[in-house]
């Protein structure tokens, strides 16, 4: 059960008391506006990578199984080799993006146009094993963005949590008990000094009379 903040009961703190529980409350409905909104990113961002994952699985084991007629075919030095030879087939570009204040990188990648390798004694299949290893690499980049947005954004959707529950439960509770008890706090000072401005009349009629 939450507390109430030491503050003393007077009329100065109960109005300043007030208008910090406003911007409190204010705070929260923000934070749960966020939280929902950081949530529904979640499961969007869910659902994208669990398909671009599956795309991904099927990508790699395709680049494999071409790798690995390429390599059969050609032997190991000749791929090696042939590997020395072969241009960069990816371009990336790497760039910081924000979203709902959660920052993660923004990964841009696309396959370049296969360029010849010009050695005598590959396989045709090296051509093939090529382009599935540039859509690999080009669908794990993607893959890997979408992992760091996910891990990110729902890191920021447990601290949010963590700071809709606090107001809630204990900063905005206390400051409440804090109202209500100054306010009782006054209250019955109020009564005390009209009961003695009472008493005071009463003795004063009598003195007179």
């Amino acid at each position: 059960m939450a507390g109430r903040l030491k503050i003393p009961p007077t009329k100065s703190a109960l109005l300043s008391l007030k208008r910090q529980v406003d911007f409190l409350e204010e705070g929260h409905a923000l934070l749960e506006r966020k939280k929902e909104l950081l949530t529904r990113l979640v499961y969007e961002r869910l659902n994208q990578y669990r398909e671009l994952r599956e795309e991904t699985t099927q990508a790699v084991e395709q680049a494999y199984h071409w790798l690995s007629i390429t390599h059969m075919r050609m032997g190991s030095h000749k791929l090696r080799l042939a590997a020395l030879a072969i241009p960069p087939g990816l371009e990336v570009n790497i760039l910081p993006r924000s979203h709902l204040g959660v920052e993660y990188p923004s990964v841009t990648a696309k396959p370049l146009p296969l360029q010849p390798v010009g050695l005598i004694g590959t396989d045709a299949s090296l051509d093939e094993t090529r382009e599935r290893l540039a859509r690999m690499a080009t669908l794990l980049a993607r893959l890997g963005e979408s992992e760091m947005a996910l891990w990110r954004l729902l890191e920021e959707q447990r601290k949010t949590q963590k700071r809709v529950n606090a107001l809630k439960y204990n900063v905005i509770p206390r400051y409440h008990n804090t109202i209500r008890y100054i306010q009782s706090a006054l209250e019955e000072e109020e009564r005390n000094t009209l009961f003695q401005i009472k008493i005071l009349r009463e003795q004063g009629g009598d003195q007179t009379f």
